[in-house]
């Protein structure tokens, strides 16, 4: 390619794309050559990207003007970007994936970023260090719902993933400090070090990376018509180019998770991605490996049919909590009858979200026509054993006792948020012994009216206004850590700040969406309290009106005020505080549903200012109620 980025001056153009200005000097070691012909390769596919979300919005609005639920689809219906029909996608008529030597035991997989807000590479490199030498089978590198978006994490993520995985000298030297510091934790905790040698640790763990979805828009590279380009190309494309030598000359599989898929057209683009980037850079067909995320209700509907449109490269789905609940409140938004309870009641044995796992199991272990199944990893475990004695020992049963359920019911491995929890969770997996539980035997999946109404069951648990305050609570506090940086957090509603018993919990993106979807539906449903609240006056059978989201949003933030350096940061306060608190108001209050609070969130990344936070917010809004377009770009990214 011979239209290079220039160093300096105006826009740099690279074929069909815009790079900020300035960035090519600083990030030259991951925007390299190979980086920019692999991207000017996948530029290709921005259309179809944008053509399939303009089809998201499209249907969402369908379903709400006629008040339709999600349906299977049609047997004989073509998936979109596949020649397979979506009986012979059920029936398993398919070339699956062999699972890899490195994936085939992952009992515990831990996710994290590998990068922190306005660090230093080496302070950034902890976190990697910490994830390669936690003891986990396989550590999910975030590019997306776990990682911060200010200034320019995103490359920084890139940059600190490419040292370690090399095992640059800088990444040996700060693995070797991390690896005391553990072993020192572990002496306390575990009564035994965790790490012996120190190489042989760091080849352990299985390297996984997730790029952010197909709905977001990168904020450092534009489209040549200076629209937004996507996330999910620039994050496959830099990990892959940068890291795959390095990993097939270690005999390790490149392995991508892929997160918001809604559709099985959808992740037949994914395919195609993923196929010429494999030839971009030299990789035979299918060695890039996809683990899916099921976090859409509308994906539930599809679980064969995406299989299918990813094979041979899918090796498995993975079942998340929080942004599977809210896809299922957005899309049922319409829908005055479907009214959710408190968050904590939504638990993975709740209504529709047992049918939801159930399918998942069942889907994993349909044999493809080669007598192939596939990988079921569970959910996610966001306790962090720090706190009081009584509130970490609980914690940690709390945490046990969901590892072995999810083990029980099939799955082959879990989820932590920290590396401490790998110590506490991975002996359940260990104790069984078994790498995994591939053709586990569930009955073959249906697909009955019956099926599509338990994806959407309902069952009776409290709605109270103390739900109500943890509700706001963390849906406020993480906002502001958003802004911040700090996209994955470690939080607790305000009024237990100072309680050792109650212990914080790990949160990411998933955590604020699920909030302010329960808080839109309360609102908007007219949604009926099951208790008594004295604090407030509400009675059993009130219901959850403006004046009361009102006040309980202004009594939670001034506790945010209030609050501790420890729990809310001082210098957010007169800053991305008072803007997190105005979209959570406006998004709730909004009589046209907002489909994600990260739009607005990622509107005002690196702004401080409330005045201009409002116009940008006013901004979305009217554009989303006028014709359903989103507003994606970075608005501080001018062309």
């Amino acid at each position: 390619m011979s239209d290079r980025p220039r160093l300096s001056g105006a826009i740099p153009l690279v074929g069909r794309l815009r790079l900020r200005e300035g960035l090519q000097n600083r990030y030259g070691d991951i925007l390299t050559p190979a980086a920019w012909d692999a991207l000017e390769a996948l530029s290709g596919f921005e259309a179809d990207r944008r053509r399939l979300m303009a089809s998201r919005i499209e249907r969402r609005a369908t379903r709400i003007r006629e008040g339709r639920r999600i349906d299977f689809l049609p047997p004989d219906a073509t998936i979109g970007g596949t020649d397979l029909t979506v009986a012979e996608a059920r029936a398993g008529a398919f070339d699956g994936s062999e699972i890899p030597w490195d994936l085939q035991r992952q009992w515990i997989q831990g996710t994290g970023p590998a990068a922190r807000p306005r660090a230093s590479v080496e302070t950034s490199l902890r976190n990697v260090a910490y994830a390669l030498l936690s003891g986990a089978d396989g550590w999910m590198f975030d590019g997306e719902d776990a990682l911060g978006q200010v200034s320019t994490m995103s490359l920084d993520n890139q940059r600190t993933l490419k040292l370690a995985i090399a095992r640059a000298p800088i990444f040996r030297q700060v693995a070797a400090q991390v690896a005391d510091e553990m072993n020192a934790w572990a002496r306390g905790f575990l009564g035994r070090e965790i790490i012996g040698n120190l190489e042989t640790q760091l080849d352990f763990t299985t390297r996984i990376f997730r790029a952010r979805g197909l709905h977001l828009a990168d904020r450092h590279i534009r489209a040549h018509d200076g629209g937004p380009f996507s996330a999910s190309i620039v994050d496959a494309v830099l990990y892959v180019v940068n890291n795959a030598p390095v990993l097939v000359a270690e005999g390790r599989t490149v392995v991508l998770y892929l997160p918001k898929i809604q559709t099985a057209e959808e992740a037949a683009l994914w395919n195609r991605m993923l196929t010429a980037l494999e030839v971009q850079v030299g990789l035979p067909p299918g060695a890039i490996k996809a683990y899916v995320l099921v976090e859409q209700l509308e994906a539930s509907f599809q679980l064969m049919e995406i299989r299918a449109a990813l094979s041979p490269r899918f090796v498995g789905f993975n079942t998340g909590r929080w942004d599977y609940i809210n896809s299922v409140s957005d899309a049922l938004s319409w829908d005055r009858s479907f009214i959710d309870p408190n968050i904590d009641a939504v638990t993975m044995t709740y209504g529709y979200m047992r049918h939801y796992e159930d399918r998942v199991r069942r889907a994993v272990n349909t044999p493809d026509r080669n007598g192939r199944c596939a990988l079921w990893q569970g959910g996610m475990e966001p306790n962090i054993p720090v706190g009081s004695e009584v509130g970490v020992a609980n914690g940690m049963k709390r945490a046990v006792g969901g590892g072995e359920r999810e083990q029980g019911a099939g799955a082959s491995g879990k989820w932590v948020a920290h590396w401490k929890m790998v110590h506490i969770v991975r002996p359940i997996w260990e104790k069984v012994g078994a790498p995994n539980q591939l053709g586990r035997g569930f009955p073959a999946l249906t697909y009955t009216p019956e099926d599509a109404a338990g994806l959407a069951l309902l069952e009776p648990a409290p709605r109270t206004v103390r739900g109500a305050r943890d509700l706001i609570s963390v849906a406020v506090q993480y906002g502001n850590a958003f802004g911040r940086g700090f996209q994955a957090a470690a939080l607790k509603p305000a009024d237990f700040f100072g309680n050792d018993d109650v212990l914080y919990l790990m949160e990411d993106m998933a955590t604020g969406e699920i909030r302010l979807s329960i808080l839109w539906e309360w609102l908007h449903k007219g949604a009926t309290f099951t208790e008594d609240d004295a604090e407030t006056g509400v009675k059993a059978g009130d219901h959850f009106d403006g004046a009361l989201f009102e006040r309980l949003l202004n009594e939670e933030v001034e506790k945010l005020q209030r609050a501790s350096n420890r729990d809310v940061h001082d210098d957010s306060k007169a800053t991305t505080l008072p803007i997190a608190a105005e979209i959570v108001s406006r998004y709730v209050q909004s009589p046209i549903k907002a489909p994600w609070y990260i739009d607005l969130l990622n509107l005002n990344l690196d702004n401080e200012d409330l005045a201009r936070a409002r116009e940008r917010i006013t901004a979305y809004m009217d554009a989303f109620g006028r014709d359903g377009t989103r507003l994606t770009e970075n608005l501080d990214f001018v062309v």
